[in-house]
């Protein structure tokens, strides 16, 4: 096991299969490509010499190289073939069946020093191990697609397997300059662990009619900086697969966040399985298509409904971050801005950094000095929220507090003129608790804008079932004035995206506390294998442990699922005092400013 692989056998070229194929040719080895299908043989390579024929053209290598890569990768369609193989990673269909057949009949043809790897992301590596005469042998070698152009290599072992083995394929993944992550044997690994349950659970939103594909997507891909929403990259992955993930997950877990949710088997049953079938969750052009087409289920993009009110001059409650960000967004889009805080100074504070703010834009060349004076202009600073009386649309940006949010609604009941539109930024606390309070709960709606306010561009619309049409039209036609990206949803803890975003972030905890993987090896999966721009202990330190553990707090409560109780290790590190970056130390240390 401890001898150079050098001739490298891949069994099954479906499309991970190729890529892998792709990877280990390109890196000077020897491929052995096997498949019962020689049509599939023939497909792996024309995929190579097209996607080598593009690299010369980019000079990315050059056409000796393309002859070279080329001349490596040989196809056969029977498991003999693999008899030179030092190493055979198979990629076949996800069952057992198919794949322990598959191991039964390599004992036969390689060697006895010869590794075997499972391209499995779902089914145990234990168990496939047991069916081989050398189970020692047997790993887990999980590439993530594309495999040319993704990082990550999930390094499986099982109690079995024989460290050499390991080690072997290990520094074969940091060869072909992968970033390979050694992981114990369960269903999902590190990366699927966490990503297919937050994908089961955005199932979950859009079966319950919680708010539309579309505004799922955009949520979490606007909110969280994902390269695809979780609907869009279920039919990318394939439903049916998916599913199968879900229910391996599940078995092991018994996490009801687990367990596949009924529209992923209905979508499967009717073979509405994703891309792949040209239908899944989105419709495509053709089966195997990239570009959605519409549907039944696509906006029409017509205003229809309530006609919104006018509005010309916007109130923002809250000295803060979040205030003085939302202020800017409105003064900078033309609007008459009242920045009113519990005191003269807050506010003329808040006021100071939005100049700041504005004084960064122009020296990056993004903004004239002109346009800033402008927005400052646009903005009074007050002490007093009496100076929301002439306001048409007031928001509150001040603690998340229950009571501080109500008290305030209660004074701007008072001090707003009728017809005001007044909104809420909560994250996480019911919008019609604060609505209540006032004498017009029809004209309350929240308005979740994501930090910082002037750059991110979602604003989650959260509509209470006593708000009216027309303010909530109000709202979605000024959320796209100031350029940012209403998404609807209904009035419920955490709304899309940290309803969506915690649990994964909660579930990442629990690893850490199984001893199952490290902070490390945990971020580095999921920006590697899951395309996120943070990892999730990167994120919790940023967001603030106290904050997250406020907003596991709400989900729980309102949820009443097991699964959602917040982390005991989350909980502990709050209670120390250990609050991420701003005390200096969280899931890690930073250096003090």
């Amino acid at each position: 096991m401890d001898t150079p692989l050098t001739t490298i056998a891949v069994v099954g070229l479906g499309t991970m299969g190729t890529g892998i194929a792709e990877v280990l040719a390109r890196a000077g080895r020897e491929v052995i490509g096997i498949d019962v299908s020689e049509a599939a043989a023939r497909k792996a390579v024309a995929s190579l010499e097209a996607s080598t024929a593009r690299a010369v053209l980019r000079e990315r290598i050059t056409e000796q190289e393309r002859h070279d890569v080329l001349a490596r990768f040989r196809t056969f369609t029977d498991l003999q073939a693999a008899a030179e193989a030092e190493l055979v990673i198979e990629v076949v269909p996800e069952t057992y069946e198919i794949k322990q057949q598959v191991f039964r009949e390599l004992d036969a043809v390689v060697s006895p020093a010869a590794i075997l790897a499972t391209g499995t992301n779902a089914l145990s590596v234990t168990r496939l191990a047991a069916e081989s005469q050398h189970p020692e042998r047997v790993l887990g070698l999980h590439f993530f697609n594309p495999a040319p152009a993704m990082k990550l290599v999930e390094v499986v072992s099982s109690v079995l397997t024989a460290p050499p083995a390991v080690e072997s394929v290990t520094r074969l993944a940091r060869e072909l300059g992968k970033e390979p992550v050694a992981v114990g044997d369960r269903p999902g690994f590190v990366a699927d662990g966490l990503l297919f349950g937050y994908l089961n659970q955005a199932a979950a939103m859009y079966e319950a009619n919680y708010a539309s594909r579309e505004d799922i997507d955009a949520a979490m891909k606007l909110g969280c900086g994902l390269p695809m929403g979780p609907l869009a990259l279920l039919d990318l992955i394939g439903i049916d697969t998916a599913r199968t993930v879900l229910e391996a997950m599940y078995s092991a877990s018994h996490d009801r966040l687990h367990a596949p949710a009924p529209v992923l088997g209905q979508l499967s049953e009717a073979g509405l399985t994703g891309r792949k079938a040209g239908r899944g969750f989105y419709t495509y052009d053709s089966p195997g298509g990239q570009d959605v087409v519409p549907d039944a289920l696509t906006p029409t993009g017509s205003a229809g409904g309530a006609a919104g009110r006018e509005v010309s001059s916007v109130g923002v409650a809250g000295s803060g971050t979040m205030a003085s960000g939302i202020a800017e967004v409105f003064a900078k889009a033309g609007y008459a801005v009242v920045l009113a805080a519990r005191s003269q100074e807050k506010a003329d504070t808040a006021k100071a950094r939005i100049a700041k703010s504005l004084g960064r834009s122009v020296a990056k060349g993004r903004l004239t000095e002109e346009a800033r004076d402008e927005t400052l202009d646009r903005i009074t600073a007050a002490g007093s929220l009496d100076s929301f009386a002439d306001v048409d649309l007031a928001i509150e940006a001040v603690a998340e507090d229950l009571e501080i949010k109500r008290q305030l609604f209660q004074t701007l009941d008072k001090v707003c003129k009728p017809g005001a539109v007044l909104a809420t930024t909560t994250s996480s606390l019911p919008v019609v608790a604060v609505a209540r309070v006032t004498s017009r709960p029809e004209d309350v709606i929240g308005m979740h804008f994501f930090n910082p306010a002037p750059a991110m561009k979602l604003v989650e619309v959260v509509r209470t079932v006593l708000t009216a049409d027309d303010v909530h039209a109000t709202v979605r036609e000024v959320c796209v004035k100031v350029r940012k990206h209403p998404v609807d949803c209904g009035d419920r803890a955490g709304f899309i995206v940290n309803a969506l975003l915690f649990p994964y972030l909660n579930n990442a905890i629990k690893m850490v506390e199984e001893h199952y993987a490290t902070l490390d090896d945990i971020d580095a999966a999921m920006k590697l294998g899951g395309g996120y721009p943070m990892g999730p202990f990167e994120l919790l330190d940023v967001v603030g442990l106290d904050v997250s553990l406020a907003i596991e707090k709400v989900l729980h409560s309102e949820f009443r699922d097991p699964g959602l109780a917040p982390a005991p290790l989350l909980e502990h590190l709050v209670a120390a005092g250990c609050l991420g970056r701003k005390t200096g130390r969280g899931f890690r240390e930073y250096a003090r400013r």
